[in-house]
């Protein structure tokens, strides 16, 4: 029998429009490597049933008869199947609560999950992602929501003319729409509301690369993370550029030890040594776009209380919009307070009260986080990750699954990102049992 895979329809939100394996990779996929394909019918996806059809895949609700099914996100309980292999973002190598009950689910069920957030290299880098997509449209989206903001506060901005970016046609139009902002600012200026503009972007991954490139859109001059300070306060400072700084992980944490240097392998080791210092800068940012890893072991980038402290007693500090690409609830910006949908981006969170009231008005940072920022760029996301994805796929659909985990014949990056087997946690993840208790 020839390998065969399955290709879900996608379900968790309607602006999920992705797919993990594009028409014209299943075409490549057949005739190189005889797999079969079964796709799910979609009413939301951006590549129609007759792209999947002409590339000679079969259209049809059922894949049961498939070995290996693929998606991009979660999958609700009620469609798990037995003994499946099934292979998409998981969201539970933190042991997130909210997804407990689909990897009990799973177990129950005696299935293998290869999660493609923990498909890496020797080093520990991710090869599997849709990063820089997220970044580019986070940045995108923050530019619009700086222009609205400001529109609502009554100052006329080069930035106004920016739109959600799923309402163009491409990236190529989205980006152009940042162009001309650039323009914009060379002939007029940014307005003295927030000039000079400081842009601070935390993160110099894949999300953070897809920030710089779209920043670089725009009339940019960098500085360092020590300049910041200065440049804000200094009457020669431009207003006809935009400012930006990068801030690595020795710029926002310090040593408990006033004696200690950073070092950041003992950071990483022992975070509970570090305390953040990012206060120093948040006062002169104008945006703050934020793409770090983040969980519980580490100081938090932009706690609360500061934010309650930049904006107290009715002030109305520069920090105008925070993107905040990694969208962790309650966590490195801790007033990301909820996860927002495409078509209502931002919110502004309220440092009297705590208040998250959906928009750009009210007094109190402007917050974009969309939890599924590629979907926006649908086709342009599915073809780089498929393209990325593709060359695990022939070993993922023709290992045998039935062997013991040891003896299980995949590429070492795949093989690592196995979360269960069988429907066991396999050794690397059986720290996620804890979470399963509660």
């Amino acid at each position: 029998m020839p390998a065969s895979i399955g290709i879900r329809r996608e379900d968790k939100s309607r602006w999920e429009r992705r797919v993990p394996i594009t028409p014209e990779k299943v075409r490549e996929l057949r005739e190189r490597h005889g797999i079969e394909f079964v796709v799910q019918p979609s009413p939301i996806r951006v590549f129609r049933e007759e792209e999947f059809l002409a590339a000679g895949a079969r259209v049809s609700e059922d894949l049961c008869p498939t070995g290996v099914v693929f998606g991009v996100k979660e999958i609700p309980v009620q469609h798990l199947q037995p003994r499946k292999t099934y292979v998409f973002f998981a969201h539970v190598i933190k042991g997130q609560p909210y997804n407990m009950a689909m990897l009990r689910r799973l177990m129950e069920l005696g299935c293998n999950l290869i999660d493609y957030e923990k498909v890496t290299d020797e080093r520990g880098h991710r090869l599997i992602f849709f990063g820089w997509h997220a970044g580019v449209v986070s940045m995108i989206e923050s530019l619009g929501a700086l222009g609205e903001r400001l529109d609502w506060e009554g100052v006329a901005n080069p930035f106004s003319g920016i739109r959600r970016t799923y309402s163009y046609e491409s990236l190529a139009a989205a980006r152009a729409a940042v162009r001309a902002a650039g323009e914009r600012i060379k002939t007029h200026g940014v307005p003295k509301a927030i000039a000079p503009m400081i842009v601070g972007v935390a993160g110099y991954g894949n999300v953070g690369r897809g920030i710089q490139e779209v920043l670089g859109d725009l009339p940019t001059v960098e500085i360092e993370p020590a300049d910041v300070a200065r440049v804000a306060s200094d009457p020669a400072s431009s207003d006809r550029v935009v400012y930006r700084v990068l801030f690595k992980e020795e710029h926002s944490v310090a040593p408990n030890d006033p004696a200690a240097h950073f070092d950041i392998q003992d950071y990483f080791l022992h975070p509970e040594k570090y305390h953040s210092v990012f206060d120093r800068y948040v006062p002169h940012l104008s945006v703050l776009m934020n793409s770090n890893y983040w969980d519980a072991r580490y100081p938090r980038l932009l706690p609360k209380a500061l934010v309650r402290e930049l904006f107290a007693g009715g002030r109305r500090p520069r920090l105008r919009v925070i993107g905040d690409a990694s969208c962790d609830i309650d966590g490195s910006i801790e007033c990301t307070a909820k996860a927002t949908e495409p078509d209502e981006p931002v919110f502004v969170w309220e440092p009297a009260t705590g208040a998250v009231r959906m928009g750009v008005a009210g007094h109190g940072p402007v917050v974009l986080a969309v939890d599924i920022l590629p979907s926006e760029l649908p086709r342009e996301a599915s073809e780089y990750f498929s393209e990325i994805l593709e060359p695990f796929i022939p070993a993922i659909a023709a290992a045998d699954y039935t062997v013991p985990f040891e003896e299980l014949a995949l590429p070492s990056e795949i093989a690592r990102a196995m979360i269960l087997y069988h429907g066991k946690l396999t050794p690397d993840y059986r720290y996620i049992a804890k979470y399963l208790e509660s």
